[in-house]
């Protein structure tokens, strides 16, 4: 019977690895594409206030606004998410039930600080989506869906966090909608590396695209040759 495969590689050192050599073809980019920037609010970008926050790449926020310029410039639709509950945290269901502290994800109020998207973000509030989720996919009782059969993308770029859970979470539901998937690597972040080079590595061999964030800025730029 074959055995699970063993290795003494750290998660950054297998994501190495698969970059070097992937198992698997590239979905590729399509011909129209929505860019999705999951939770960049301040519960977890803001790390001089918040205990929650974290950062992986320092220019994450700067790369998202300029995709988020080339997007807009092609008339493509930007969505922005972030997560934000009732004060009885109802609607955060049963994910709201093993921690209640100030840090706890169902204490982050709808109108708090918590809930704030990150001032160093480039919002367009007259054009973008902006909308409220309660779960890990940005697909959970949203108009996300809705929004992309309107403006007949057939891609996903998806950046935010955390990479391990509601940016993989959106790429999983993204593949079963039959949207391509793409992840910018220098766009996402994690609170620790182990989940998020493991989840670089999961995301690359099954359910998307994982590209430098220059690929899919010059992808959007129109630079077609450049992006392959």
């Amino acid at each position: 019977m074959p055995r699970m495969e063993t290795s003494n590689l750290t998660p950054r050192q297998y994501w190495a690895q698969v970059q070097a050599s992937p198992a698997r073809a590239k979905f590729g980019f399509g011909s129209k594409a929505a860019l999705v920037n999951i939770d960049l609010q301040r519960a977890y970008t803001d790390v001089g206030t918040f205990r929650t926050a974290y950062q992986t790449n320092p220019r994450q926020l700067e790369y998202i606004n300029t995709l988020a310029t080339l997007t807009r410039a092609r008339h493509w639709p930007v969505i922005w998410t972030y997560v934000a509950y009732l004060p009885d945290a109802s609607d955060a269901g049963i994910w709201g039930t093993r921690t209640n502290t100030e840090d706890s994800l169902q204490n982050i109020k709808v109108g708090s600080d918590r809930a704030a998207l990150d001032p160093r973000l480039s919002i367009d509030w007259s054009r973008d989506g902006v909308f409220n989720k309660r779960m890990a996919s940005v697909f959970h009782e949203t108009p996300i869906a809705s929004l992309l059969n309107w403006h007949r993308v057939d891609t996903l770029i998806l950046t935010g966090g955390s990479t391990s859970g509601c940016v993989r979470a959106s790429a999983v539901d993204a593949l079963s909608r039959n949207y391509r998937v793409i992840v910018p690597e220098e766009c996402v972040a994690d609170k620790h590396e182990i989940p998020h080079f493991a989840s670089l590595c999961d995301l690359m061999l099954k359910y998307a695209d994982v590209e430098p964030w220059t690929v899919v800025r010059d992808w959007l730029s129109g630079d077609r040759a450049a992006a392959r």
